[in-house]
This record gives C-alpha cells, structure tokens and sequence, in this order.
C-alpha cells in the first residue's frame, strides 16, 4: 500500500524507473551469469501469473518483457539493467526450482536452484500470485525453496483489479501474509498489484527500491 511508503519514497523510485531500463543478458548456464557487483532482485511465479506484465508496468515499457515468448530463451534467466546503476531485474520465468520433471526442465531448475543459493546481490525475490486463486500447493515448493536459501522473498498478488472489491483485496492480503507469517525469510508485507489498472504499482516501485538500497 502506498501509505507505507512517504510521498519522498514514492517519487525517488518513479524517478528510479523513469529512467531507461533494458534487457542485458539471458543466461541458460551458471557460468554465464553476468559479475555480481550490481543489487538485483528476481521476479518469480507459475505460468500466466502476469510476471512479464508486472515488470512492464513497473518500468513503464510494454514490450521490455517478452523474452518467456521467444524461442530459445524460455529457459534462461533474463536480466534487465536500470539506466544509471540503480540494480537489475532478473526474471526467472517458471518455477525455476520447483520439483524436476523432463530433462530440459530439470537443467533449468537447477540453473534457478544454483542462482539462488549462491548469488550473494540478490536482495530479494518478488513472488508472483495470482489473486484469483492465491496460494496453491505448487507455490509451497517455491517457498520451501526460497526458506532454504535464506533469500528474502515478499508476496506479490497479480491482477488484484479481478477480484469484486478492495475489501477483498485487503483481506486475500491478511490472509496471505498469515500463510507465510512463520515461514523464516518471508518478507512481512504482501503487495497487490493490477498490471492493466496499475494499482499498487507505485508501492512495488517504492519496495524495489528500497531493496535495491535506494
């Protein structure tokens, strides 16, 4: 909620995503991960939960975020850098560490496995839900997963603008954040976004930011 943040904050991280961001570099191998002198933050969540809609709204750019479409980088880890050195976003399309199915999925779990647990910049992990359905037993691998690589990890509902009524939005928040209240890297705020209606997108602005160090 924008409330959380003062309208200084507020303004410091428009003027963050206000500036130029473009995509640096897919990466398919743990060695091709670029150095890791930069903050970064990741954005992760299920098939069709709106992670690439998200990182457009953020950044202001409808098109920035389309490589999970594109041949050949379905299975990369994508990272996009700030104009300036603010930090990167990195999209791990899928569940990149969930529980292995066909080869080529499990190559790239790993991948996402191996870039958690060793990637000492990240400063947080956005797990994307979708507010329709909320939290699914397949997102209890993702959190089961994020606990044990101690990486802090905030809840992000998407396309909170489906939902009947803010009540409803505010109470899916309540209980989402009770879910995982005893979960050990939890971040202790739940945010709900509407890519399409931008709702809640200035807060997320704001949250990034301030993970970033800004």
């Amino acid at each position: 909620m924008t409330d959380t943040f003062t309208e200084d904050e507020l303004e410091a991280a428009r003027l963050l995503f206000a500036r130029p961001v473009t995509f640096m570099m897919g990466c398919a191998k743990i060695e091709q991960l670029p150095d890791s002198d930069v903050p970064e933050v990741a954005f992760a969540g299920r098939s069709n939960v709106g992670k690439s809609s998200l990182i457009n709204a953020l950044t202001g750019q409808n098109h920035l975020a389309r490589a999970s479409n594109e041949p050949g980088r379905t299975r990369e880890v994508n990272f996009f850098v700030t104009d300036g050195g603010g930090g990167r976003l990195v999209d791990l399309p899928g569940y990149g560490f969930a529980v292995a199915g066909k080869k080529t999925t499990k190559t790239f779990q790993n991948l996402g496995r191996d870039y958690l647990r060793g990637r000492v910049n990240l400063k947080r992990v956005y797990l994307l839900i979708d507010a329709r359905h909320g939290l699914k037993a397949v997102d209890t691998e993702a959190l089961d997963a994020l606990d044990l690589a101690a990486v802090s990890y905030q809840i992000v509902l998407t396309k909170a603008d489906k939902l009947r009524s803010f009540s409803d939005v505010e109470a899916l928040q309540a209980a989402t954040l009770k879910a995982v209240s005893k979960r050990p890297a939890a971040f202790p705020r739940v945010a709900a976004t509407s890519s399409e209606k931008g709702n809640g997108i200035a807060a997320l602005r704001a949250e990034v930011a301030a993970a970033f160090g800004n």
